[in-house]
């Protein structure tokens, strides 16, 4: 049997494929199929499955393959080899990630069906949050009720931010036990985290991957009281998640979600592409503030994901005024056209600020290379 594993991350709409020796950490094969929504899971494993065997790849011959799954609630803190029990766990928890955990599902399904006796492992965006001091995942409603239901801060993209912050150690060649880190995923979805010795002790987004930062078309943080003004309004729990899930964020506000489009329309004088651009900053800045008083002051600040590593403006508008806090970003630096783990701090920072490239694939291979052995 070889050592490669099959990593898939299913989306509502596209599914991304990649296989990885565990070993050398090689990429043999990989890339997207697209509009499975359209041809459905099964055409879309079968197009995988050809595309790998056309790199050479035996699929039969692999050491796995391995799922990202959104939601694991407090069930699955650790990567999880997956039977009927842990395939109906997931499908029970597709209530705290709706449109996430269904395709996750349906991947797990399709793959266990066409390789039989092929081992199966989900790796869990949520598990790297399940050690959450008490303080930062609890809500402040009747604990009964929040007891019974499971509701509490499960956070998300742990895959990410706990991949993040080992590279980032290995950048500042310091140990990852002793850095104190905020880590800023900002792609469609968009998270942040206080990072300490490694643990998260805080993080942005709570039961559901709605919480927190503004994102491409999730709203961040709300006041609850605006969902019981729908209710009354007319509005009811499937109405609402169409609002939230995908008529909110930067969509909802200047009605465009990807970034590209959204900073172009801001230099053409777009009103509403300027409103959401400065929300989108100020939450951000809002977060970096609050998790440097968390940790009681950080060794770095780090961007990752789509956004994070590529909008260069983001990174500077949004840490904009904070050389009180100790946080200076030089715009040198910052737009230089590097590639890779990069230091953007001006000289008299107190608090660096690095952008970290991240890299779940890899990081569910590490996690599945580490249960397997």
């Amino acid at each position: 049997m070889s050592r490669s594993v099959l990593v898939l991350n299913a989306g509502s709409s596209s599914l991304k494929y990649r296989v990885l020796d565990v070993d050398t950490e090689e990429t043999a094969a990989g890339g997207t199929v697209e509009r499975v929504d359209e041809t459905g899971w099964d055409d879309a494993f079968s197009r995988v499955s050809q595309a790998v065997s056309q790199a050479g790849v035996d699929p039969d011959d692999m050491l796995a393959v391995a799922h990202r799954v959104v939601h694991g609630g407090d069930r699955y803190t650790d990567a999880t080899l997956v039977d009927d029990e842990v395939e109906r766990g997931i499908e029970e928890l597709v209530a705290l990630a709706p449109l996430h955990n269904p395709p996750a599902l349906a991947g797990i399904r399709a793959t266990r069906a066409a390789f039989p006796g092929l081992r199966q492992v989900a790796v869990f965006d949520t598990a790297f949050f399940a050690g959450l001091p008490a303080e930062a995942a609890t809500y402040a409603i009747d604990l009964d009720v929040a007891g019974r239901l499971g509701i509490r801060r499960y956070g998300a993209h742990g895959i990410s931010h706990q991949h993040v912050a080992a590279e980032t150690a290995r950048f500042l060649d310091r140990p990852l036990d002793e850095l104190a880190l905020v880590v800023l995923h900002l792609g469609n979805g968009a998270s942040g985290a206080a990072v300490r010795g490694g643990r998260p002790v805080d993080t942005s987004m709570g039961l559901t991957p709605l919480e927190g930062l503004v994102m491409g078309t999730r709203p961040g943080d709300v006041d609850a009281g605006v969902l019981l003004h729908l209710l009354r309004r007319g509005y009811d729990a499937d109405a609402m998640e169409e609002l939230l899930h995908k008529q909110s964020g930067l969509q909802g506000l200047a009605g465009m979600h990807d970034f590209r489009d959204l900073t172009a329309a801001v230099d053409r004088g777009d009103e509403r592409a300027r409103l959401a651009y400065d929300v989108y900053c100020h939450r951000i800045r809002k977060y970096v503030g609050a998790y440097l008083a968390v940790l009681g002051g950080a060794d770095a600040i780090v961007f990752t994901a789509g956004v994070g590593e590529h909008a260069t403006r983001v990174r500077e508008d949004a840490l904009r005024n904070l050389v009180a806090l100790g946080v200076e970003v030089d715009p040198a630096r910052n737009r230089a056209d590097d590639q890779g783990s990069r230091r953007i701090a001006a000289e008299a920072s107190r608090v660096d600020v690095l952008v970290v490239p991240t890299d779940e694939g890899l990081a569910i291979a590490r996690q599945v290379r580490a249960l397997l052995d």
